[in-house]
């Protein structure tokens, strides 16, 4: 009966693969054919029912890119970067994208150490530094039992401050995991989805307008408050948006 099971599941993991590959290719076959909204759906639909990579983020913003729809181009080619932080081709068409935006707002450079520890932080998905930590305690703790059986003080002594080096950066490494989840999980950065969008003093429409945001522009999330954000964006300035006009990254 459990081989019977085991068997049945292989076959619906191996029909489920199929199908993807073959709405895929159908997604990039309309690609092909300039049927950019087409294969747009196509590659949402996959997203649906299969979930979500940097590879499908990558030729949705393509689509949208081609659309001519600025701020969905932008979020897509956003979130394949928070996927794959690496993606050469999906920063250079990020950067093409941004060339669109209308407002011309400078990020400020991250504090140095918030930026290092991003820059190691990305070297790996959040599976794989957690995956690293686990292999790295596994080793401590075979450090630990050379320390308690070694033959001669100095092995036990060599064993004892490779343990203590493999458990920290064991817990490092989980560290870094965590970062990269809560990266992908919990962003605070969203882009503006509306052509032109008013930025108000309080979370309500009678509030006194503050300033102009476009379409593609990326803000960071305070707060929120009903049917509202309060945002900041790389000069300082703060206000507050409604949920409609943004979506987070």
């Amino acid at each position: 009966m459990k081989i019977l099971l085991s068997l049945s599941l292989s076959i619906f993991f191996c029909l489920s693969l199929f199908a993807q590959s073959e709405q895929i290719a159908a997604a990039n076959d309309e690609y092909a054919k300039a049927n950019y909204s087409d294969a747009a759906a196509k590659y949402e639909e996959i997203i649906n029912e299969y979930g979500f990579s940097p590879e499908i983020y990558f030729n949705l913003g393509n689509c949208y890119y081609k659309l001519n729809e600025t701020g969905k181009s932008i979020l897509y080619y956003e979130r394949a970067l928070i996927l794959n932080p690496r993606y050469e081709n999906a920063k250079i068409n990020l950067q093409l994208a941004q060339q669109r935006v209308v407002d011309n707002i400078i990020q400020p450079p991250p504090f140095f150490l918030h930026a290092w520890i991003n820059a190691f932080s990305i070297l790996f998905s959040s599976n794989q530094w957690f995956w690293i930590s686990v292999a790295l305690f596994v080793l401590c703790l075979a450090a630990v039992l050379l320390f308690a059986f070694g033959y001669s003080i100095a092995l036990r002594k060599i064993s004892f401050y490779m343990a203590i080096t493999l458990f920290c950066i064991s817990i490092i490494s989980v560290s870094f995991s965590a970062i990269r989840k809560n990266q992908i999980l919990n962003s605070n950065e969203a882009i503006i989805m509306t052509g032109t969008v008013m930025i108000k003093s309080s979370p309500d429409k009678s509030g006194t307008d503050l300033f102009q945001l476009h379409e593609g522009t990326k803000v960071k999330i305070k707060s929120a408050l009903g049917e509202w954000n309060e945002i900041v964006i790389g000069n300082g300035n703060v206000g507050w948006i409604e949920n409609r006009n943004i979506e987070r990254i």
